[in-house]
């Protein structure tokens, strides 16, 4: 590990100007390479003192032996040089954006005497027409298929054109009219082009005035009683629909435009990119990368632009790009963009309409690929068995954890305070065994105070279930359990609200009181053999005090915190840093990020239940119909309250009884708060008037 001071330019060897520069190891390999404004200012952050740097970027300067700088003119120039430099070198420390699978293109041969339509996959080819990408080849064939009635281009291969042109015979599709057979000179080279230009105006966008022009030579034809060749337009009209229902209208003004999204969490990110030309989705792609240096929202979007467009030139880069942040120097990126097409590219962030709707659409493609790749993993059981024994070797654990329990605590500004407990067997979602809780013991947010009462809770329920199937052996009438409750006093397994303030299972009921074992297994009655609570020190230390609290000992205790996700012991001072390839702590992550999800979920339901609580809930009977009845005869729960139990009796279907339930139950609501209205600022009355 170098210190970066050995390495730091002297004061005033830095020019003040834009430029590249490269950190290079002690092997002289290029590990990072950067662009600034100002190359004095931006080195200048990289040589502080190692506790204020970002870990990556101390991680960064600690590797590398030797810093240089290119001086450029302008900040294009150093945009375009680190671009090319990071291709070059390939740096470790420098975010890559790598292709999920291998796209195919739809591709038509300018470059060849008779140009040829095909799929093609790989580098772009120098004077080669690309339509795409596609998710699947078999998607360019259906639209090739119905393009090639029109436009009759040739498909086939270098030798099968060869053999056909030395038999003087064409091929089936010369037979059958989807080649124009040039290998047997039907045509000549300048018709054949001419084809291959009307195919890729058509697949680029012009569409309408093509079909225009159809549609008047078909009555032109019609009226010169050629009705054949008006049929045989009206089919080829017909095909051309079909081919373009394929790709539905999403931008109704024919924008051509790139749209590009991103999905990213502490360690990677996902970007999808939606290519519309003539208002319609040409082609989807998408990458995953590892955040390997701190980088934000905007500096992905430059990376993403710089490899989408690193490589092209003219209407391959689209007149719009919509990202989802700007970059740092955005005029310099859409100076280079504009140089790359060879006219002005607009680069901006969508506000509202169609084109913000669609991002969302492809935001949310970038973040299932973002899932779908943290998950993938977790379906091959030789890969889940790694991630056991990684996270068993991290931990110093006896054994693999076949079973891990992780909770969180959720709440909003300290009120509506819940937590989760999600459980993974075998590296699986066992989601019949997921729980949820209310947090009980005491009002406000204390997150550390919760996870204890969290987890003595969950295990004094599994102390109970030890003690009622008799695993403690005999115990002295009224004993309770070594650490734990007599049986009197045990919880119901934890989860959603039951009666008398109980906790049940998701999904599930109370059971009654007394009920009788029904042969399966207790929802509480296995204990995992890691507990992994969301956050760091201070929720595994509560987590573990609650452990010891109730005697249990052979439970393991970790923490994973989200910001670098470190992995913390119960008394240690400093965490434990598995790979950021580690099987286990991808896993770690699915555990935890599944309890964040599952309590929030249940923190907003419980949020939203009780904003929508109306005093009327209490009356013991009362439905929603007669509630609807209630109001619908009163106006408001207002006058509701103002009206007699005489009156009340008039609604139908309510007796004396009722009605003076209703009244006590309205009379012992405490008042509500009043409703603003948000867009004028009054103050809105229950009967629908305001007040200043």
């Amino acid at each position: 590990m170098a210190d970066p001071s050995s390495y730091r330019p002297k004061p005033g060897q830095i020019p003040d100007s834009p430029g590249v520069y490269k950190f290079r190891d002690e092997h002289r390999r290029v590990i990072y390479v950067g662009k600034a404004k100002s190359l004095r200012q931006r080195l200048a952050n990289y040589f502080q003192p190692l506790a204020s740097l970002h870990p990556r970027t101390a991680t960064m300067v600690t590797t590398a032996a030797s810093v240089e700088w290119t001086v450029v003119s302008t900040e294009v120039e150093a945009l375009q040089l680190e671009y090319s430099w990071i291709k070059e070198f390939d740096p470790r420390f420098n975010v890559k954006y790598r292709d999920d699978k291998s796209y195919p293109y739809l591709a038509v041969t300018m470059n060849e005497e008779f140009p040829r339509v095909q799929v093609m996959r790989g580098h772009k080819k120098k004077g080669v027409r690309y339509f795409g990408p596609y998710a699947h080849a078999w998607a360019i064939r259906e639209t090739v298929d119905l393009m090639l009635r029109v436009f009759p281009v040739r498909t086939c291969s270098a030798g099968v054109f060869r053999n056909a042109a030395s038999a003087g015979r064409p091929c089936l599709l010369g037979y059958i009219g989807k080649c124009s057979a040039p290998c047997v000179a039907r045509v000549t080279p300048e018709e054949h082009r001419e084809l291959a230009d009307d195919f890729c105006d058509f697949m680029a966008g012009r569409t309408g005035t093509y079909i225009r022009r159809l549609e008047k030579q078909m009555m032109i034809a019609a009226e010169d009683m050629e009705y054949e060749k008006a049929a045989r337009l009206r089919d080829d009209i017909e095909a051309l629909r079909r081919a373009m229902e394929k790709n539905a209208v999403v931008l109704a003004d024919a924008t051509d435009a790139d749209l590009i999204a991103l999905a990213e969490d502490e360690l990677e990110a996902a970007v999808q990119i939606f290519h519309v030309r003539g208002g319609r989705v040409r082609g989807q792609r998408g990458w995953v990368t590892d955040k390997v240096e701190a980088v934000d929202t905007a500096g992905l979007v430059e990376h993403a632009l710089q490899q989408l467009y690193g490589e092209e030139r003219g209407d391959a880069v689209p007149k719009e790009v919509l990202v989802p942040a700007l970059p740092e120097d955005a005029e310099s990126v859409s100076a280079w963009l504009s140089g790359r097409r060879g006219s002005l590219v607009s680069l901006r962030v969508p506000q509202r309409g169609d084109k913000k709707d669609l991002m969302e659409t492809v935001a949310r493609n970038a973040q299932q690929a973002l899932v779908l790749h943290k998950t993938k993993r977790a379906s091959d059981l030789t890969t889940r068995s790694r991630a056991l024994e990684e996270i068993a070797e991290a931990l110093d654990l006896d054994s693999a954890p076949l079973r891990i329990e992780c909770f969180d605590i959720s709440h909003l500004q300290g009120e509506d305070v819940v937590a989760s407990m999600v459980v993974f067997e075998d590296g699986l979602p066992r989601k019949s065994e997921y729980r949820r809780f209310q947090i009980k013991g005491f009002e406000g947010q204390d997150d550390v105070r919760s996870m204890h009462e969290v987890i003595s809770r969950r295990f004094r329920r599994y102390l109970a279930e030890k003690d009622r199937t008799g695993e403690w052996g005999a115990l002295a009438e009224g004993e309770a359990p070594p650490g734990g409750e007599a049986q009197a006093g045990a919880e119901a397994p934890p989860g959603a609200e039951g009666p008398a303030g109980r906790d049940v299972p998701v999904g599930g009921e109370v059971p009654a009181e007394g009920a009788q074992d029904d042969g399966r297994p207790r929802r509480f009655a296995y204990p995992p053999q890691l507990v992994v609570v969301d956050g760091g020190q201070p929720q595994v230390a509560a987590a573990r005090r609650a452990l010891d609290e109730l005697g249990i000992d052979d439970v393991a205790v970790c923490g994973l915190a989200k910001r670098l996700e470190e992995v913390w012991l119960p008394g240690d001072d400093d965490p434990v840093v598995l790979p950021r390839s580690s099987e286990g702590l991808y896993l770690l992550q699915r555990v935890r990020d599944t309890a964040h999800d599952f309590a929030i979920r249940y923190q907003r339901s419980k949020r939203t239940k009780r904003l929508r609580t109306s005093p009327l809930d209490a009356v013991p009977g009362l439905g929603e119909s007669r509630k609807q009845a209630l109001i619908k005869h009163f106006g408001s729960v207002k006058r509701l309250k103002q009206a007699t139990i005489e009156q009340i009796c008039e609604v139908p279907g309510f007796g004396r009884k009722t009605a003076e339930a209703v009244a006590v139950a309205l009379a012992q609501a405490a008042p509500a708060a009043p409703a603003v209205n948000t867009a004028t600022g009054e103050i809105m009355e229950d009967d629908g008037g305001t007040t200043a």
